[in-house]
C-alpha cells in the first residue's frame, strides 16, 4: 500500500488548485511555458508528491523504454569505430539532484549557484533507475555513449566520480564547459558540440535529455527523448 501522503497528490489542495498544477505541468513539459523561474507555491505539494510516490519513475521508465525499442529498431555499422553515438545529459538525466531541491522546496525557493555546484561537488547524486538500465542497455546493443553537461571543466573529477560510483561506465566522451563557454547559451553550447561530434565522423543516432536545451538547435539526433523536469529550465 502506497504510504497515507500518496494516496492522493492533492489531499491537501483544492480542484482549482489540482486543474491548475496539472496544467502547469503539462506547459512545463511541452515547453509551453517557456523561460520560468520557480515551481508554483500551490504546487509545491503536487512536486513533492510527484518526485516522490511513484509517478517521476514511471515517467522516467516510460521514456527509456521507448528510447530502447527505438535503439533496437537500428541497424548499427559494427565496423564503424565506434561512430554510432547516443548522446546523454547528466543531471536530471542519468544522476539526480532530488535531494537538493527537497531542500529548497522542491523547486520553489531560489538558490545560489555557489550551492547548486557545491552540491555537485559532493558527488553523491544518486542515479535515475531507468536511465542506468537504459545505459547498459544501449552499451549491449553497441551504441559509444557521449555524456554532454553544462557542467564546468573544473568538476569533471568530481562528476566522474559520481557517475562511475552510481554504475555509469565506459563513455565514450565526458564533454565540459570550458570557463569560456559560461555566457553560451544552452541549446547554442550543446548544438556546437554535437556538430563537432558530427565533424569527427559521429552518426548522432539518440539523444537524452531532460531541459528542451538539451535536444533542440541544430545537428539534431536522429531521434530525442525529452525526461521530465519540474524543478528548473535552462535556455
Amino acid at each position: 500500500m502506497s504510504p497515507p501522503k500518496c494516496l492522493d497528490l492533492f489531499s491537501n489542495n483544492t480542484r482549482g488548485d489540482k486543474l491548475y498544477c496539472e496544467s502547469w505541468r503539462f506547459t512545463v513539459e511541452t515547453n509551453s511555458a517557456g523561460n520560468w523561474d520557480l515551481v508554483p507555491k500551490s504546487c509545491v505539494d503536487f512536486v513533492e508528491k510527484y518526485m516522490t510516490c511513484g509517478q517521476y519513475l514511471s515517467d522516467l521508465e516510460a521514456v527509456s523504454y521507448n528510447s530502447l525499442q527505438f535503439a533496437k529498431s537500428l541497424k548499427l555499422d559494427d565496423g564503424d569505430g565506434g561512430k554510432d553515438v547516443w548522446i546523454f545529459d547528466i543531471d536530471e538525466t542519468l544522476l539526480s539532484n532530488a535531494p537538493f531541491f527537497a531542500a529548497y522546496g522542491w523547486g520553489s525557493e531560489p538558490y545560489e549557484e555557489e550551492t547548486w555546484i557545491e552540491w555537485q561537488e559532493e558527488g553523491l547524486q544518486p542515479a535515475l533507475p531507468a536511465s542506468l538500465n537504459l545505459y547498459k542497455e544501449l552499451q549491449q546493443l553497441g551504441f559509444n555513449l557521449i555524456l554532454l553537461s553544462g557542467r564546468y571543466e573544473y568538476q569533471r573529477n568530481s562528476t566522474d566520480k559520481n557517475l562511475q560510483l552510481m554504475g555509469y561506465t565506459n563513455w565514450g566522451k565526458l564533454i565540459l564547459r570550458d570557463p569560456s563557454e559560461a555566457d553560451t547559451p544552452a541549446t547554442i553550447y550543446k548544438s556546437q558540440k554535437r556538430k563537432e561530434l558530427e565533424d569527427e565522423g559521429y552518426k548522432i543516432w539518440g539523444s537524452s535529455g531532460d531541459q528542451w536545451s538539451d535536444l533542440m538547435g541544430f545537428s539534431l539526433a536522429k531521434r530525442s527523448f525529452k525526461l521530465p523536469n519540474l524543478m528548473y529550465y535552462v535556455a
